[in-house]
Parts: structure tokens; sequence; C-alpha cells
């Protein structure tokens, strides 16, 4: 293979979920995609079992949320430390829960989506070397039978998860430290079902977590203050149980194990998420402690913030700095969620006095902390982030756009804003002057909103394709509309 001849687009490395949501994002707008996963087949096991909010709303702008609903179970809210209540069932979304639903679902319906749209997944294929120049990237992988095969593309998306090969092969720094070891996992059968969906708990002991996959089986997390064991040693059963009961006051009949593994969560998170022609997303990127199950969903929202920028700039609607504005939307969230779910586990730990009493305290203050709760759920769910906008921007600008209600004007269309993100394209909502985007039809849906007289009203807002608002005017002219839809959309 020459240099100059580019065998796709885009080059993804990794078949999780991040790379699976990426490589149908731009399979679907029409690009030439190939996806290298080292793995040879599919996994049984789980990682990752919590899908939230902000997560389900870019998989319902994409048609899948409701059958990734069907394969789980939906919680409204969980508790923790004694009597506090984290509750989502307020949060202003369609999916006022946490889905409780193994990696493996997650992963199933993005990769049937990317290979229907055609992506090109290639199985047992491990990157071995990475060349960039000004043109692209090339790829050198080792496939299945031993041989040495060249990819190349314009651009390269490394999604391979915390050990990244990419990551290693661009030589980025990935700072950081240990934020728990020895944590135990086990998928297991119980006598005793317990009374709520999602378990926790925090003690002298340490700290134990439950969760139902919805087949019978659940997923036990614990981690014990006393017994600091490597990752190679087994999980005791027994042990589990009695921590279980210690830190909840119930072990729930722990019997039959399928699974059992320990492991060690680090902090970690690249100073750049993009290098040249390469960019890292999900656990390539950005690593952190499993208290809130944020990891999965952290990377998904990377892959739905980094594809249509890539899309954009690859039809040469947008210069190739618009990807530069992954690294300033992305990398102040990931940073954000280490910083968040690495304070929740070191309370958790904590078995000195101070760290007692605030565990204590909190438990005691739950009827008080509404206020902070509603804070976190959102920011635990993924709705409360928001990117930064231009000084004087209109106050929308930068946010999540709430799945807005549409006029449908004919039959069969779009009655939701999610609905219209289907298209993969960026979403114009107004009551007038939607005929000013004719020239832009490939690369915007128009919509106006079913209530001309409610929020809105005068002003006209442009979607991203990710959901959040590119730009919003009250009562602009159409020649701002105009310079509104040049600058994001490219010349018509």
């Amino acid at each position: 293979m020459s240099e100059t001849e580019f065998t796709a687009d885009v080059l993804v490395v990794g078949a999780g979920p991040t790379g699976l949501l990426l490589a149908g994002d731009l399979a679907a707008a029409g690009l030439r995609v190939t996806v290298l996963e080292k793995r040879t087949e599919e996994s049984g096991l789980t990682r990752a079992f919590a899908v939230h909010a902000r997560t389900l709303e870019l998989l319902d702008a994409r048609g899948l949320a409701d059958e990734l609903i069907a394969t789980g179970t939906a919680v409204p809210s969980m508790r923790v430390f004694g009597r506090l209540r984290v509750d989502f069932a307020g949060l202003p979304t369609r999916f006022p829960f946490v889905l409780v639903t193994p990696q493996y679902n997650t992963e199933r319906v993005l990769r049937e989506r990317a290979v229907k749209a055609g992506a090109d997944l290639r199985r047992g294929t491990a990157v071995t070397g990475l060349r960039q120049d000004a043109e692209g990237v090339t790829l050198t992988a080792r496939t299945a039978d031993g041989t040495e095969q060249g990819f190349r593309a314009r651009y390269a998306v490394g999604a391979d998860g915390v050990r990244s090969t990419v990551r290693d092969l661009l030589g980025v720094p990935f700072p950081g430290e240990s934020a728990v070891r020895s944590v135990m996992l086990a998928d297991v059968r119980l006598a005793d079902e317990p009374e709520e969906a999602l378990t926790a708990g925090a003690g002298e002991a340490g700290f134990a977590f439950l969760a139902p996959f919805g087949d019978g089986w659940y997923r036990v997390i614990g981690w014990s203050r006393e017994h600091q064991a490597p990752d190679s040693e087994p999980v005791v059963l027994a042990e589990l149980a009695d921590l279980l009961r210690e830190v909840t006051g119930r072990d729930h009949g722990m019997g039959e194990a399928r699974w059992t593994s320990r492991f060690h969560s680090d902090e970690r998170q690249v100073p750049s998420y993009r290098s040249g022609r390469v960019l890292l997303a999900g656990d390539a990127a950005h690593c952190h402690s499993p208290a809130g199950g944020q990891g999965m969903n952290t990377g998904l929202q990377d892959a739905a913030n980094l594809g249509w920028k890539l899309v954009s700039v690859l039809r040469s609607w947008s210069p190739d700095a618009l990807l530069d504005t992954y690294q300033t939307e992305r990398h102040p969230v990931g940073r954000a969620v280490l910083r968040s779910s690495g304070a929740l586990v070191r309370l958790a730990q904590g078995r000195h006095a101070p760290a007692r009493a605030l565990r204590s305290a909190i438990g005691a203050a739950a009827g008080h902390l509404g206020p902070l709760a509603e804070l976190g759920a959102k920011q635990v769910s993924g709705i409360g982030y928001a990117y930064p906008a231009e000084k004087g921007a209109h106050p929308l600008v930068g946010r999540r756009v709430p799945d807005l209600r549409l006029a449908v004007d004919v039959p069969g269309g779009p009655a939701r804003l999610h609905e219209a993100l289907r298209a993969g394209k960026a979403v114009l909502v107004s009551n007038d002057e939607l005929s000013v985007a004719d020239s832009w039809a490939e690369r915007v849906v128009t919509a106006a909103p079913a209530d001309p007289h409610g929020k809105l009203r005068d002003t006209v807002l442009l979607v991203r394709p990710d959901g959040y608002a590119a730009w919003a005017c009250a009562d602009p002219t159409r020649g701002e509309l105009r310079a509104a839809l040049s600058q994001w959309l490219g010349r018509p």
C-alpha cells in the first residue's frame, strides 16, 4: 500500500462502546470507516452496567434507546451513605433514571447499527505501528493469522481502552495515580432478592455495591480495608459476602458465581485528546474510579462530540481547526468526572475520623441536601454539563437542548428533537424564516416548535448533531441567520 492510498476516511481502533458509536455515526454519514479490534470474538462478560440519562438521550437520537432499555432495569434513585438518596426521577429528561444493563448489550446495539451503516469491523486485528504525515495516518496491524497489514486514512481515533496501544504509539503521557486497589468483582446468584434495585454501602470494613443484570445474576463490587491483595489473587466469595453483610446489613444469600476478578482503578487523563491527525476517546483518554458508573457514559459522549466534527471536516464544510474544539469541550468534562468520582471513592474509603464524620453527617442530613443531591444527579447523569460559549453569546449556546416537541408538517415527520437528530444533521428550530436554510438542506433539518408561543417564541435555535446548542438568537435578521448557518455548516 502506498502512502497516498487511503483505505478509509477514518480508522477507529477499538470496538468497545466508544469506538462503535463513533464508527456508526461516521458510517451513517457516508464516510468509509474501518474498525480495528484485537479481540477475535465478543465477550460475554461486562465491566460497565450503568447507562445514564444523557447517554440514553444520545442513543434516542440514533433510534436505539428503546431497544436498549428493554434489556435492563430502570432505576429512578439509589441510596448512598445511609439515608442519602440520589434521585434521578426529577431530572428534566425523557429518561429520569439510570438503566442497569450489561455492557455487552450496549455494545451489541451499537455494533449492529455500525455494521448496518457500512462500517468495516476487523476482528483479531491488533495495531502494532503508527505513522502520520500532513495528509493522513497509517496504521500497521497484525491479523489473526499472524500477517502484517497496513491501513491508511485521513484521521485515526484511538478508542482502545485504558491500556491503549494508540496512546502508547503516540508517546502521549497518561499522568495520574491509583484511586483504589484490590477491588473485588463477582457475578453471582442470590437466594434473597434485594429490596432496592441498586444497593450501596460504606463503613469501617470497606465499601460494597450490588446491581442486577436482569437475568437472575447480580454484579457485586467490594473493597475490603483489611485485605489489600494483588490483582492476581483469586476472589473468595465468603470474604465478599462478609463484606457485603458488614456494610449493607445483608449478604442476600450469595451463592454460585459465574465470574470473579480483582482489579485496581486508576485516575488518569491525557493532557491533550488530539495529536495531529490522531484523536483519543473514552478510556484511552481518561480513566477514573468506578464510583457513579460514569466511565462508559463519558466515553460515549466523547464519541458523539467527535463524530459530527470529523464528518464536517472530511466533507470540507469546516476547517480542520474544528477538531480542536473536541479538546476544549471534552477535556474539562473528563477532568470533572475524574474529580467527582475520585471524591466519592475517597469518601467511601476514608477510615479516619474526618471521613467517618462526613459520611455520618451526609447520611443524617439527607433530608436537607436536596439541592446538592439534585446537582449531583445532574452531573452523574451527564445532563448537567455544558460547553464553553463565546462572550456575549445567547444563554442557550453550549448547553444541552432538551427533547423539544416539534410541529409535524408531514405524516411520519419528526415530532421530537431527538427524532429530528436521527438524520445525523444539525437541526434548525424556528417559527419562521426556515426557508433561509434551503441552501444547506443536506446538512440541516428544519422544524418549528410544537408550541409557537412557548419558551422559544421568537428565538431561532441551531442544534448541533450531538444535541447541544450551536447558536441561538432572538428574532434574527435573515442575514444573521445565513451568517450563523455558514459558520456552523459551511458555505452553501
